[in-house]
């Protein structure tokens, strides 16, 4: 993830532009093999001018690349998506500009409709192994992103009143969420059987 800093807007500074520049030098040089990011204007539009320098470096580098869910926060999906392909940019993460891609699915399939294969739409945001055939077969994916995680919680046993080291929320300090092997596992299984095993594409991140 290509992301110089938190927080809840994707408009960046031209200093914060040229982190992200490096932070994709810095991921081809650690042996990456793609690169996520997203940037925006002011006014909600897909940022062509950063995009464009994001994503012609990565090219360059020869690295994959992911516009994020920066993409559901926009105005127009529609748009969004042919500013994307304008720029030749090959996958879009997204949601369907809905809380999850469920609730997005027939946006989802809208999207892929009008890709027409220019870009590959990459379906997340809670994608579990119980949704993903229906999220296969209505909106015609290949690819899907999910966390696949599990709750790891904490051997601790003392905890201290009042202190927290992550969060005013204390069971932030004694869980965390992991990848789930089985998970994984059970989101193959499903895409393979919505898909024929041909069909799409799962990917957990």
């Amino acid at each position: 993830m290509v992301r110089p800093r938190g927080g809840g807007d994707f408009v960046y500074s031209e200093a914060e532009v040229q982190v992200m520049l490096e932070d994709i030098r810095a991921a081809k040089a650690c042996g990456a093999d793609g690169v996520v990011f997203g940037a925006l204007r002011p006014d909600g539009a897909i940022d062509a001018h950063t995009t464009g320098l994001l994503w012609t470096l990565a090219s360059d580098l020869g690295l994959d690349a992911t516009f994020h869910r920066a993409f559901d926060m926009t105005p127009d999906l529609a748009a969004a998506l042919d500013a994307l392909m304008l720029l030749g940019v090959p996958r879009v993460l997204t949601s369907g500009g809905a809380p999850s891609a469920l609730e997005g699915a027939d946006t989802l399939a809208a999207l892929v409709h009008r890709a027409l294969g220019r870009i590959s739409v990459l379906a997340g945001g809670g994608v579990t192994p119980g949704n993903a055939a229906e999220l296969v077969g209505r909106c015609g994916l290949r690819e899907l992103h999910s966390t696949a995680k599990r709750v790891e919680r904490s051997r601790m046993q003392y905890r201290r009143p009042g202190m927290s080291m992550v969060s005013p929320r204390p069971p932030q300090d004694w869980e965390w969420p992991v990848a789930d092997e089985g998970v994984v596992r059970q989101l193959v299984q499903a895409v393979e059987a919505a898909a024929g095993v041909a069909g799409a594409e799962p990917a957990t991140g």
